[in-house]
């Protein structure tokens, strides 16, 4: 498999420099437009202006037509849209234009000539808002993300997800939970796909200014997604080609000592264009924090991207994306780790060179080669006794390339795909793990309490000593207890993982009936085995008097685990670590392959000419689950696997057209989220789990986003509001009163916890209540007997996150160069609440208080 990937890739790169003719087209899954406009005597006509925009997403396009009469636009984001076409003299052309395929569509439109009197013509909104499509998806366009609050640095794009996209619940450090899974996202960047984390403490993410559009599917996948399809991405980068320069250069600084600075620049012609982003923030909050004002949590991060496209003219084109970015961040402290000085660094590079030909006018061929690694350094402190309660280091690489490849044809009916991806996964993982708090795993208790007497090593021991057994006293963790004269546990192994995957789907139109087949075959040989032919179906139909389209789809698809410390997890067996490792290798076993089967079903209702309303269902049922395992509050995760999951759930999204400078856009979602025991791998799972069900803290009963944004005249001030909230995650670690007095005194400040009026803080430890009223702030300690992991788990509780930004994008009014100032307050109630609590997923994280930001810029 390695061979055939190298081999493929070596191929590939002669043809990025001997191509002697190129077409007009966008490269990755964006579509083409072109066109020749006419007068009525067939004569072309020069310099008419051509706009195409959609009154939902935002997106709006403009450009002229040459000498010829021609015109052409690049990189549009598949959707419905209304184009205009207009020249002194003529009547403006109208038309509705659905750019379905990345196959370019050519038009050839003739305008009239003007009517003698004088006229006023007022156009109303699109008669029809709704899509005619068979898989819940919705297009974002840059002018959104935009505008959007950013809550945590290195994390634009999957913030822009999360208050996009119904059904997400939002989680610590820009994470994200998609339709009751953990972490099953697929990403497609102009072609290359993605199925690794792109998140800030795994990776680097594509800087958010560098997105022209993204494409988010939560319904059925089409057969060309695999390995991770709960929620895809399909993001197209912003392109030079035929444009003018034009960039920007803005700077701004907020709460926490904030720097940021982001920079743009694109210029090209009609052969050849070039994009180029570069970015960097400092700040004194990096991570979500385990305590409400930070400590410890410096951290900095820098990119820099650059798109190049090349169209010597004819039937090829190409393209060029590189990126490389890097991340160095202090770990976040707590009151019980006060001396603790361990950091991280993440380094990314991606290269992915793409080719396209057009065979003839309904059929294109397009080549994507990809090669990206990330290289994670975890720093333990200098004196390993300062770690609490564990010294930790790590030197992991994940490299991963390939070559993806498909064919599209548009013929009549019907618009299909064949295609084939081949690719290889690198994994080269060095972890070290040493206990060095001596109450983390006591052998004895005291009336409930560890014991944290180094001699204390085995539980038979406690009798003698006046003490009780400790039955939750892991055995398997007394060989890496540096406190009880153990050492490190150090762990390196390379392994690779080879992919291979092909794939066919059509999409047939028959009047008002859309449906979407396909059927796709993977092979994966990794650290397991496995394959699977994978049938997908989808259908959808628009009923035109009421302006609906109801859509229901199955699909069949078969699920990887994430890679990122794959290989020291899969080592583990049940229970992680300190249930299995120390017996031996006999009690390994490796993370299986999901399979999946998923129902879908929705609505999609225009309300007039103004609002559009998406509702949908999702069951899915996976054998072989996935989620994470988090070594305690730090940003070190591992994958584990469960024996099955069943998810379901209901999301839904409320937009508008541009109503007088208002702009309205709401997203809902409700997910059950119940996995099944045993659970697979991990190092310190802190579960007792077995076979029942268990909700994880991807489950949550409610989320909603409402950005309202108000912009009278174009270049004039626009203001923008979000309120973001959410009904509160599963906390599996407080069960009970009894539990929460087991916490220490910051741990119990944290969670906010009380006994009449008895409060916990960092001086006080509440050990006993006898008062009736109790419980605690920030999560719901549930009454005795009440606690249930199915059908009751504790929660953190709700919360509303209230933001506003002020703005303008051009404050003087001018042609060439405008200047940008914005002025934004995150949070700002100040609500003080958590995204978690000690969860074994994810440990214990704050959301952000509330931070003032100013940003001011040029544009040009």
């Amino acid at each position: 498999m390695a061979k055939l990937v190298a081999v493929c890739f070596l191929a590939f790169l002669p043809i990025l420099f001997s191509l002697t003719e190129v077409a007009a087209q966008s490269l990755g899954g964006a579509g083409t437009l072109s066109g020749t406009v006419r007068d009525p005597s067939d004569a072309p006509v020069p310099s008419a202006t051509v706009e195409l925009s959609n009154p939902v997403s935002g997106f709006s396009a403009r450009t002229r037509t040459g000498p010829a009469g021609t015109f052409l636009i690049n990189n549009i984001p598949q959707n419905n849209y209304r184009l205009r076409v207009s020249r002194t003299g003529f009547d403006m052309h109208i038309a509705d234009v659905a750019v379905r395929t990345v196959v370019p569509i050519d038009l050839n439109i003739r305008l009239a000539l003007a009517s003698q009197h004088t006229s006023v013509t007022v156009e109303a909104a699109p008669d029809n808002l709704v899509e005619n499509k068979a898989t819940a998806s919705d297009t974002v366009d840059r002018q959104l993300i935009a505008v959007l609050p950013n809550f945590s640095p290195d994390s634009g794009l999957n913030t822009a997800i999360i208050f996009t996209t119904p059904g997400v619940a939002a989680d610590s450090n820009g994470f994200f939970h998609p339709l009751g899974d953990h972490a099953q996202v697929s990403y497609v960047i102009d072609g290359q796909p993605v199925s690794d984390q792109r998140n800030k403490v795994f990776s680097t993410s594509i800087p958010a200014n560098a997105i022209q559009s993204m494409e988010v599917i939560s319904g059925s996948p089409p057969p060309e997604y695999g390995d991770k399809t709960s929620l895809m991405i399909n993001a197209t980068t912003r392109s030079g080609l035929g444009q003018k320069p034009a960039g920007s250069f803005l700077a701004s600084y907020g709460s926490f000592g904030t720097i940021l600075e982001e920079g743009t620049l694109g210029l090209g012609a009609a052969r050849w264009g070039n994009f180029v982003v570069a970015n960097a923030e400092r700040t004194g909050r990096f991570l979500d924090t385990p305590e409400f004002r930070p400590m410890h949590d410096i951290g900095n991060t820098g990119t820099f991207f650059d798109r190049m496209d090349y169209k010597p003219g004819g039937k090829d084109a190409v393209h060029l994306n590189m990126m490389v970015a890097r991340n160095w961040l202090q770990v976040p402290n707590t009151y019980d780790q006060p001396r603790q000085d361990q950091r991280q660094k993440v380094v990314s590079f991606n290269i992915a060179p793409g080719y396209q030909r057009i065979i003839d006018s309904r059929t294109l061929v397009s080549i994507n080669a990809f090669f990206r690694r990330d290289q994670v350094n975890y720093y333990p402190s200098a004196d390993p006794l300062d770690d609490s309660p564990a010294t930790l280091a790590q030197d992991r690489s994940l490299t991963n390339f390939g070559v993806h490849s498909d064919l599209s044809r548009v013929q009549g009916r019907h618009n299909w795909k064949a295609g084939l991806n081949v690719a290889q996964t690198r994994l080269d993982e060095d972890f070290t793990l040493g206990i060095t708090d001596p109450s983390y795993n006591a052998a004895c208790l005291s009336r409930g309490y560890p014991v944290p007497l180094p001699g204390l090593r085995d539980p038979s021991q406690c009798a003698a000593s006046g003490f009780q057994a400790n039955p939750g006293f892991l055995s398997g963790l007394l060989s890496y207890d540096l406190t009880r004269s153990g050492s490190p546990y150090q762990f390196r192994v390379k392994a690779n993982i080879d992919q291979f995957a092909f794939f066919g789907q059509d999409s047939i139109t028959l009047g008002n009936l859309m449906l979407n087949f396909g059927l796709r075959f993977d092979r994966y040989n990794g650290l397991t085995d496995g394959n699977g032919v994978q049938p997908r179906g989808a259908l959808s139909y628009l009923i035109k008097p009421t302006k609906t389209v109801i859509r229901g789809g199955y699909s069949h698809t078969v699920e990887t685990p994430t890679n990122e410390n794959l290989v020291v997890s899969s080592s583990t067996g049940s229970g992680g670590l300190a249930s299995n490792l120390f017996k031996g290798t006999a009690e390994q076993r490796p993370i299986l392959l999901g399979r999946r089967d998923q129902y879908d079903a929705g609505i999609q209702q225009s309300l007039g000419n103004w609002i559009l309303m998406d509702v949908s269902y999702f069951r899915k049922y996976t054998r072989n689950a996935f989620d994470f395992d988090a070594l305690f509050n730090t940003p070190i995760t591992f994958p584990i696997g469960w024996m099955h999951s069943k998810l379901d759930g209901v999301s839904a999204r409320i937009s508008t057209v541009d109503i007088r400078g208002l702009r309205v856009y709401a997203t809902m979602g409700h997910a059950n989220a119940r996995f099944f025991g045993p659970e697979n791998g991990g190092i310190v799972f802190n579960s007792n789990l077995s076979i029942g069900a268990y909700r994880q803290d991807h489950d949550q009963v409610y989320q909603q986003n409402v950005n309202l944004h108000y912009q009278k005249a174009k270049n004039g001030w626009w203001t923008d509001f979000t309120w973001r909230y959410d009904s509160g995650l599963v906390v599996g670690a407080v069960n009970s009163l009894e539990n929460a007095f087991a916490l220490t005194a910051d741990q119990q400040s944290t969670i906010g916890l009380y006994c009449g009026d008895e409060r916990a803080s960092l001086a006080h430890r509440i050990t006993s209540c006898n008062s009736p009223h109790y419980g605690a702030q920030r999560i719901n300690i549930l009454a005795p007997g009440a606690e249930n992991a199915d059908h009751n788990p504790p929660r953190t509780k709700s919360r509303h996150i209230f933001s506003v930004s002020l703005g303008t994008d051009n404050l003087f009014h001018t042609e060439h160069f405008r200047t940008i100032l914005r002025f934004t307050v995150l949070n700002l109630a100040n609500q003080a609440a958590l995204y978690n609590f000690l969860s074994p997923f994810s440990g214990t994280h704050w959301v952000e208080p509330r931070v003032y930001q100013a940003q001011a810029g040029l544009a040009f």
